[in-house]
């Protein structure tokens, strides 16, 4: 058995991967791969709790998301590419957590609350739209991970699992109600408490400028885009600086954008003290160059992606394989879960 810490992430199937999903999450993961026993879930099933009327699109989007996480650098050879639909135990436990928090616990979820405002849901959404919030819970700890590669809008979902955690080991491990997250006797129960694992770029700005980028608001830069449609996307990014010789503020999205991107940090500093200074640099000018270096990270991924395109029969074998390894994973912690509270009665096992 592996001695190295799991890791556990992934995505809700919603079309292509975008910049933001880089540089927040999936460039982490691409590290953590070499390090860690990696699993990235494909949440088919979290995407029927808004799209239930497109079964089709949701089959389609999961497809694309694995050729997005192999082109930008997702070994499956290294990590468990997986399926939550062919992973029972997630479901199992996912009810078992949901009688563990209360619903007003549940719904005051600012990741939640902030969903329902943005995708316009009002009072008319699902039932199993809040619930998915502690499925997620489920998704994490059914592999008993111990760190998750977040964007920081996600943290209240990894504060939210730690809870349940917490709350399932101290009720049927034993565990004393005062101990510590990370005191000795927490390791007899059955679920280490997880922690986010922030990249470097918690919430990339999309190209309004204003918002935190996502294809549903149409200010995002997909990992397929041309150099045109990358220039074309940042020119649109909003600044509110006036010419050239204003002061520009070193916080702003540009200036994210050019501590993200532009690699060479001495470049990078040059343009922002000139920014800050307005000392005769334009916005245009540094988006040209942040386009440029944009377009040069994507490159790669655009030649790997081109690889799969079409070839749907590679992608199945890999979440195949992905799934597999991640039944064995889950089933072992559905049974030492069941142990615990007293729902073992015989043992089960589940085949590919």
């Amino acid at each position: 058995m592996s001695t190295r810490e799991v890791i556990l992430t992934g995505d809700t199937p919603t079309g292509q991967l975008h910049l933001g999903h880089y540089v927040g999450s999936v460039r982490r993961r691409v590290e953590l791969q070499d390090t860690h026993d990696c699993y990235f879930l494909l949440a088919n099933m979290h995407a029927y709790t808004t799209r239930s009327h497109q079964p089709n699109e949701i089959h389609s989007d999961t497809l694309e998301i694995v050729r997005d996480y192999l082109a930008m650098g997702i070994n499956p050879e290294k990590s468990a590419i997986f399926l939550q639909s062919e992973t029972p135990a997630i479901a199992e436990l996912t009810f078992l957590f949901a009688m563990l928090l209360p619903f007003n616990r549940v719904m005051r979820n600012p990741t939640l609350k902030e969903e329902i405002k943005v995708k316009g849901l009002g009072d008319n959404y699902s039932f199993g739209f809040p619930l998915y919030a502690v499925g997620q819970t489920a998704d994490i700890l059914a592999f008993r991970a111990h760190a998750v590669p977040v964007g920081e809008d996600q943290i209240p979902h990894i504060e939210l699992t730690r809870e349940v955690a917490r709350r399932f080991n101290k009720l049927y491990c034993g565990i004393d109600e005062n101990v510590e997250d990370d005191a000795p006797e927490m390791k007899n129960g059955v679920f280490p408490i997880p922690r986010a694992d922030v990249g470097k770029v918690g919430r990339l700005i999309g190209t309004d400028g204003v918002n935190k980028m996502s294809k549903s608001l149409n200010n995002a830069i997909l990992i397929t885009d041309t150099p045109k449609k990358v220039k074309k996307k940042l020119g649109q990014l909003y600044t509110g600086r006036q010419s050239m010789t204003d002061p520009g503020d070193a916080n702003s999205s540009l200036m994210q954008y050019v501590d993200t991107f532009i690699t060479d940090e001495t470049r990078a500093a040059e343009i922002k003290d000139k920014y800050v200074r307005g000392d005769n640099i334009g916005d245009g000018h540094v988006k040209v160059e942040v386009a440029a270096a944009i377009s040069e990270l994507l490159e790669p991924m655009q030649e790997r992606r081109a690889q799969y395109e079409g070839d749907d029969e590679t992608i199945v074998d890999i979440i195949r394989g992905g799934t597999a390894r991640a039944n064995a994973r889950t089933e072992e912690t559905l049974s030492m879960a069941k142990e615990a509270c007293g729902l073992d009665f015989f043992s089960r096992s589940i085949t590919f």
